[in-house]
């Protein structure tokens, strides 16, 4: 009896190794930044300055985006709900989402069939960005000692802030702080900005969402505000075409989709 009980202890102790190297090589790859996608700076760079309706809107063709758009309209309240509390624009909370949900549907294209093409859901991502909005660990513990309104403060009860942020994040009964750090972040970089006197946000000759989405998907680290903002960000693959992050999110952002529930 006591070789078979060796062989089985063995088999756990090399299972918790493999567990533990998987571990450790995620570490490495976040903070070496393996995991970051490949950026561009979009070739639609100049309709943007002028707010051209000639942006390219081909995402809204495919069924993922008539899947997602039920899927915002169920969310429309708690959307307006974060969008009021941080005082930013909600159709450029949605701008961002539409970016994040559709790379995770064409990514997925098999979890994207079975589960939320059927249920009419938005995805919740996972390993190294979490939620919907795809917040990584470190961008909101930022966001959060940032957060000078104090929107994202922890009651004075709470005892483990890691495993809080963490039931925020991933919570799928209910996205409000999903959307409310990716306001939150929205907010602080419009703020950056204003306070460089470059402002990309305040008035309707200023307003670029665009930017706005570029910066919310390079990292707030990344955000250095200047005369000339380029579009670009991450390479989203829809169908035959590529967009950029920023470029995505202002196609949306210009277009004519959701428009009633969240007007420009």
């Amino acid at each position: 009896m006591r070789h078979p009980m060796r062989k089985a202890f063995s088999i756990i102790i090399y299972i918790f190794a493999a567990i533990g190297f998987v571990l450790i090589v995620v570490y490495i790859a976040v903070q070496l930044g393996w995991t970051k996608t490949t950026g561009m700076v979009d070739r639609q760079h100049d309709y943007f300055n002028s707010q051209s309706s000639t942006v390219d809107t081909s995402w809204a063709q495919g069924e993922e985006w008539k899947v997602l758009k039920e899927a915002i309209i169920k969310d429309k309240i708690v959307i307006k709900k974060a969008a009021t509390v941080a005082i930013i624009d909600p159709r450029l909370i949605v701008a961002t989402l539409i970016v994040e949900q559709l790379r995770l549907f064409n990514d997925n294209r098999e979890i994207f069939k079975t589960i939320f093409a059927p249920l009419k859901i938005l995805g919740n991502q996972s390993q190294f960005s979490w939620g919907v909005m795809g917040i990584k660990q470190d961008t909101a513990i930022e966001v959060e000692k940032r957060d000078e309104w104090h929107m994202l403060d922890y009651s004075a009860t709470t005892t483990d802030k890691d495993s809080e942020r963490f039931a925020r994040l991933t919570d799928e009964h209910d996205r409000y702080y999903s959307y409310l750090y990716a306001a939150v972040l929205l907010r602080e970089t419009e703020t950056q900005w204003q306070n460089a006197g470059f402002p990309i946000s305040g008035s309707p000759q200023n307003y670029r969402p665009e930017i706005l989405a570029t910066l919310f998907n390079i990292g707030f680290a990344n955000s250095k505000p200047n005369a000339n903002p380029q579009v670009g960000g991450a390479e989203i693959n829809i169908g035959t075409s590529t967009y950029s992050f920023g470029g995505l999110a202002g196609s949306f952002y210009y277009s004519n989709e959701l428009l009633e529930e969240f007007p420009r």
